[in-house]
């Protein structure tokens, strides 16, 4: 079968008001490019005749700025999940404007398969090749694209020429039926594969493809600071005296890691440090950190579902194959973050949080318990079912006016039956078996910053008694206190 080819403004002809649309990206990597800046300009010409037009956005995580800030910035965006990561999305969303889903990412492609977001009208993937028969290569991510290629009414494919066609080497596609007719999933070691290289989609639904030739438009994250060093100094001493008391074995278990500056800095002494042996990655994105802890082999290989690198850093890649196309599987969402691989495999987690209360709750994603940031996104996932799961923030913000260990969350993420490990630049505090008022006081002497310690310590002794103490009364007033004075500490 042939298919046609479009312009983005054609492809976008048949969209209505109302309708869902899914997009190809987890985070900018392998995201929709041109379609969603056709669908951006639209809405433009449909608002200036004063007619509604918005759609509802899915996509596999965060995305590029075709859709997180286009689509936004021209107010095209209705409803939006999984996750989100756009400055004027997000303030959209925070003045009620778009209503927002915020999902564990794992769970969308059963959701989408099973209806519970509705229909989707169409779904928009970038891919280097669509077959006659319908087998799709894609790019830099898997997301969730294999699903909405099966469950979307029509597709339109964009075909990236400026991504390599050796991509498809990393990916590795494996659909699970729907329940109760699932099987267990057959991943014993981190690069196991069990799929194939493609996604496929009836080619009856495929309206057409548009050429493009934009690369990811992956920014790198920022050097790593002395706060960002030290935070990595007590992870990584902590690992190390688990090896010694042989509670995680000497050949290591694979690790997971989150997004920014904090993670990126744990991976650089992960592997600077000579008695962490080499290891396996079972995450989601795969970062510039990563690959050139590959390319020094301190890393030994890396299962994810997108290929999150700066543009210098996929050249690097694509240059060098033969080395990365037996270290990096790209799989479907689903099982990058499936529960049962991360529990069998004993992933120790890595991830980062906005706050953390003195029980070890962590808000990772809501400021003030009321405004979103990005999301949850997969830190859940890996955070209830790893061996390990450890939250890691900085102890102050604002020039030291906001603590990040509060007396009580006024959002929570990450409950204390899941949060075994808390750690700030301050020290670390090791959760695992301690009662509530134990918590309490180990992550207040570990891990608060001093200037915050004789308020929480105060706080748990006023306490009214009980399993999990707290003072309702005064158990945000750090909160006001910032929201009234500009400072958590209590005023006069």
């Amino acid at each position: 079968m042939n298919f046609p080819k479009l312009t983005p403004e054609q492809a976008i002809a048949g969209i209505c008001h109302g309708d869902t649309i899914s997009f190809s990206g987890f985070s900018p990597a392998g995201a929709a490019k041109a379609v969603p800046l056709a669908l951006a300009a639209r809405a433009r010409k449909e608002h200036a005749w004063g007619k509604s037009f918005r759609v509802r956005v899915l996509t596999g995580a965060s995305s590029g700025q075709c859709i997180d800030e286009e689509l936004a910035l021209a107010e095209a965006i209705s409803w939006r999940a999984p996750y989100q990561s756009g400055k004027i999305l997000r303030s959209q969303i925070n003045r009620q404007e778009v209503e927002y889903v915020d999902q564990h990412l794992s769970h969308v492609p059963q959701m989408v398969a099973e209806g519970f977001f509705g229909g989707i009208r169409m779904a928009v993937v970038e891919a280097t090749e669509i077959t006659s028969d319908g087998r799709i290569y894609l790019t830099t991510s898997i997301g969730a694209s294999p699903t909405y290629l099966r469950y979307a009414d029509q597709v339109v494919v964009e075909i990236n020429l400026s991504q390599s066609q050796r991509l498809r080497e990393f990916a590795d596609i494996y659909m699970m039926p729907l329940p109760p007719h699932r099987t267990p999933i057959p991943i014993y070691e981190p690069l196991n594969r069990i799929g194939v290289p493609y996604a496929t989609v009836d080619p009856r639904k495929v309206i057409g493809i548009v050429e493009t030739n934009e690369p990811d438009s992956v920014q790198d994250f920022s050097g790593s600071d002395k706060i960002s060093q030290n935070i990595a100094k007590n992870v990584v001493a902590f690992l190390l005296n688990e090896m010694r008391a042989g509670r995680i074995p000497k050949s290591m278990l694979p690790l997971q890691a989150g997004v920014g500056n904090v993670a990126n800095s744990v991976m650089a002494a992960l592997g600077s440090c000579p008695d962490i042996p080499a290891f396996y990655m079972y995450s989601e994105v795969c970062q510039n950190a990563m690959v050139d802890l590959m390319i020094r082999e301190k890393i030994l290989g890396i299962s994810a579902t997108s290929l999150t690198v700066t543009g210098t850093k996929l050249r690097e890649i694509v240059d060098n194959m033969d080395f990365f196309s037996s270290r990096i599987v790209l799989r479907p969402q689903e099982i990058s973050n499936h529960p049962g691989v991360i529990r069998r495999l004993g992933v120790i987690a890595i991830n980062t949080a906005l706050e953390m209360d003195i029980y070890g709750n962590v808000n990772s994603s809501h400021i003030g318990g009321t405004q979103i940031v990005n999301g949850i996104g997969g830190s859940g996932e890996f955070t209830r079912n790893s061996y390990l799961s450890i939250f890691m923030s900085p102890s102050v913000a604002k020039g030291g006016k906001i603590s990040a260990i509060v007396p009580m969350c006024p959002h929570i993420d990450n409950n204390e039956h899941s949060v075994q490990v808390v750690v700030t630049e301050q020290g670390l505090a090791d959760l695992r078996g301690l009662g509530p008022m134990e918590r309490a006081k180990t992550i207040i002497d570990n891990c608060a910053h001093p200037r915050f310690r004789d308020y929480l310590h105060q706080y748990i002794r006023k306490a009214p008694v009980g399993h999990i103490p707290h003072d309702l009364t005064l158990c945000f007033e750090m909160h006001r206190n910032f929201l009234q004075y500009g400072d958590m500490l209590p005023q006069g």
